[in-house]
């Protein structure tokens, strides 16, 4: 059952984006941990450290992607995941320090003890157990998502009404983490993290493993992703970002397959965050800015929403041409990166992604065509494309399926 629901994730794309992430994985590490620093093949620490944190952007705008480009549901919100996911692993990285921090205390954080607290917060209670911590790296998102989609969907929000209501939610999150009576840091949030399942986090080592983990989160997620897509239930999501009204005219609980993909995509930006804040070593509200949302879209619109490749490449790509207009150009580099959007905007309105996809399609049918016209028997087919709209057909009438079960379309 698994291994055909994976075997769906496989095609040429997903083969050839599994082969470099594998390459990426094994060498870069390899590179800092067994090259000598004299060779030029030297991988530093700050590049293994500044890559990793690349591969946690991509795992968020993958999550993005698999809501936005398969089901239309535009989320200007999803910082918020990733920072609740990235307080939990602070919540358990900050419970770690024990006697090693500024004020000795071995209970209560340096943070709590600067501010008079006595005892330690209830919700804190837990997060000195990784297990714990893994398990509210997930849940805290995922249940803030399932509650606030089960209300927004069940009342048919949508557009960009809903795209508000998140940016509001992720606002509202930003100004109460930013309370220093919260429990979370305040304004300065959690830092000085000393290690990580007994590990130092600031050895090479332990950066070498961060990088990897966050590769192989982001490759797990991707099948995870892969196969929905390409399932009954991915024809499904399609074709409620496309004619929603229509779905459910057909018999389909539209609110329902929404709320699983977005419930699902705010536990990987929550894993996503989680990996992000080893790597940085802090977590403040500042991660639940709108700003960072909105910039997440960005990512996948010019990696090419709909594609779940090209959310990854695209948020690879704009992350290091902010790394590098940072440096060459630190009076313009804003102008710069909006440059750039504006003219991935005009130019490649599919993304990056999605136009050499297109364009590959072209040049296939057209062989195909020429091929035709030559002599051949099968008139050309045309061209798919794997955002194209999904065909489905209405419920049977004589069964009824509960309402939690996955709809299947009519023999």
């Amino acid at each position: 059952m698994m291994s055909s629901f994976l075997f769906r994730a496989m095609d040429t794309r997903a083969g050839i984006f599994l082969a470099l992430m594998a390459a990426v994985i094994i060498l870069v590490p390899a590179g800092n941990l067994l090259v000598p620093e004299g060779s030029p093949f030297h991988v530093p620490t700050y590049a293994v450290t500044l890559m990793g944190k690349y591969l946690t952007y991509a795992l968020l705008a993958l999550a993005v992607d698999l809501v936005w480009g398969y089901c239309g549901i535009l989320s200007l919100g999803h910082a918020a995941f990733f920072a609740l996911g990235g307080y939990a692993m602070g919540m358990y990285l900050m419970r770690q320090i024990g006697t090693r921090g500024v004020y000795g205390d071995p209970i209560l954080p340096d943070f709590m003890v600067f501010l008079n607290w006595k005892e330690l917060p209830w919700y804190w209670y837990g997060f000195d157990m990784f297990w714990f911590a893994a398990l509210m790296v997930v849940l805290v998102p995922g249940l803030l998502a399932f509650v606030f989609g089960w209300f927004a969907f069940r009342s048919r929000v949508t557009g960009v009404y809903l795209s508000i209501i998140t940016q509001a939610l992720t606002y509202a999150l930003l100004l109460a983490f930013f309370r220093n009576d919260m429990g979370f840091g305040g304004n300065n949030g959690l830092t000085d993290f000393k290690d990580i399942l007994g590990f130092d986090i600031q050895a090479d080592t332990t950066r070498a493993g961060l990088f990897a983990a966050s590769g192989l989160a982001l490759v797990l997620c991707f099948l995870l992703c892969r196969a929905i897509t390409r399932s009954k239930l991915g024809k499904v999501l399609v074709a409620v970002r496309d004619a929603e009204s229509r779905t459910r005219f057909l018999g389909y609980r539209v609110e329902h397959y929404k709320l699983f993909v977005w419930t699902l995509s705010a536990m990987m930006a929550g894993i996503a965050g989680a990996l992000y804040v080893p790597q940085v070593g802090i977590i403040n509200p500042g991660e639940f800015a709108p700003a960072n949302s909105i910039e997440v879209v960005i990512w996948v619109a010019v990696g090419g929403r709909g594609t779940l490749v090209g959310a990854v490449l695209g948020a690879v790509l704009v992350n290091f041409a902010k790394t590098w207009f940072t440096a060459a150009l630190p009076d313009i580099w804003l102008f710069a990166l909006g440059g750039l959007f504006v003219v991935v905007t005009l130019f490649l309105p599919k993304g990056i992604v999605g136009t050499l996809s297109q364009g590959w399609s072209a040049l296939r049918q057209r062989k195909v065509s020429a091929d035709y016209e030559a002599g051949s028997d099968e008139p050309p087919a045309p061209p798919q494309s794997p955002s194209a709209p999904a065909k489905i057909h209405p419920k049977p009438a004589a069964s009824r399926l509960p309402a939690d079960a996955e709809a299947q379309p009519a023999e």
